[in-house]
């Protein structure tokens, strides 16, 4: 618990070392998204209320930091990813029939699937306008390609989930596309605002993939344990038919104890919750927990390695601070 607070107090120092560049950008996200209709804009204003912790346009900001200085492109550029981030997750709660987000109801809670839908659609041509504001083909190529990642990713998914598809590769190809995909298009963007050299863009690429890929393994992690913080039951990613990395690794182990029964069970079209909490007590009895975490320490320390070959710099450091931060989080 000691850890991880002292991490939170330095992914704070980390907001406030950029707090000029992160006004910026919500004034940008406040002044793109007005409108003239007043329902729009009175949904719009009650979903900003709680706008997270923008993770995502602090990694543009600090992309652009390490490799150059910030401009106005990318203050453009963290918006656009920031914009078409939370149009992914608008029409995400739209589909999933989520009632809750960060501790807030949903905007397709509070209105309907409709207008939801509608105010996704809203957020994504905001952000593909703000990406064009910057007038750079790269950065408009990068949020182009993002959109098409994370389509394809949640696709995926619904595949692996539909045809019970058991492999790491497949597990890591998707979880790159849906969610890494996203980390690796901000260090894009905020390279390309600032005129980076390639060589540096596709190494700071490579940082920011593995960084995506712990970020998914420890969402995945949180469904294995019950905790109000996070805002979704136990085992809601076993009622989707979603096997993630704990309970997968155990059933890719053939030598296990009630293999055979364990892979028949999580192959079922629809899990009671009592058959969903057997699955989830096997994956934990059997080290699926503790190989997740491996597994995001081994990703850490491989991008620790790349990010440790620029010249010591606090962007750097931040960096290597976001990804531990990311492993430790409690949601």
């Amino acid at each position: 618990m000691c850890e991880i607070s002292i991490l939170m107090s330095t992914f704070q120092s980390i907001q406030q070392s950029i707090g000029k560049e992160l006004e910026m950008l919500n004034n940008r996200i406040a002044t793109t998204l007005a409108s003239p209709n007043v329902m729009m804009n009175q949904v719009i204003e009650g979903y900003l209320k709680s706008k997270g912790k923008q993770i995502r346009p602090i990694i543009v900001i600090l992309s652009a930091k390490l490799l150059g200085e910030v401009n106005d492109n990318v203050i453009s550029a963290a918006t656009s990813v920031e914009l078409l981030h939370n149009a992914t997750l608008i029409h995400d709660d739209v589909v999933d029939d989520t009632k809750l987000r960060r501790g807030q109801a949903t905007i397709n809670n509070i209105w309907d699937n409709h207008i939801a839908v509608l105010v996704g659609d809203f957020f994504l041509s905001s952000a593909l306008f703000q990406a064009i504001e910057t007038g750079n083909i790269e950065i408009i190529k990068s949020i182009t390609n993002l959109g098409k990642q994370l389509s394809t990713g949640e696709i995926d998914q619904i595949y692996n989930a539909r045809y019970h598809t058991l492999s790491e590769d497949a597990y890591f190809t998707t979880i790159y596309r849906k969610t890494a995909s996203l980390f690796v298009s901000c260090v894009e963007v905020g390279a390309y605002a600032v005129g980076a050299n390639q060589c540096n863009i596709e190494k700071l690429s490579q940082v920011a993939r593995l960084l995506g890929l712990c970020f998914q393994i420890k969402d995945d992690i949180f469904d294995y344990f019950n905790d109000e913080k996070i805002g979704k039951p136990t085992g809601n990613d076993l009622r989707e038919g979603k096997i993630t990395l704990p309970l997968l690794h155990v059933l890719l182990n053939e030598s296990l104890p009630q293999h055979d029964e364990m892979l028949a069970l999580s192959k079922k079209e629809i899990l009671n919750t009592e058959e969903i909490n057997t699955l989830i007590e096997y994956a934990k009895c059997h080290g699926g927990i503790e190989y997740a975490y491996d597994t995001m320490q081994r990703l850490r320390d491989e991008a620790v390695e790349i990010i440790s070959q620029f010249p010591a710099s606090k962007p750097r450091e931040h960096f290597i601070a976001i990804i531990d931060y990311i492993i430790s989080r409690d949601k």
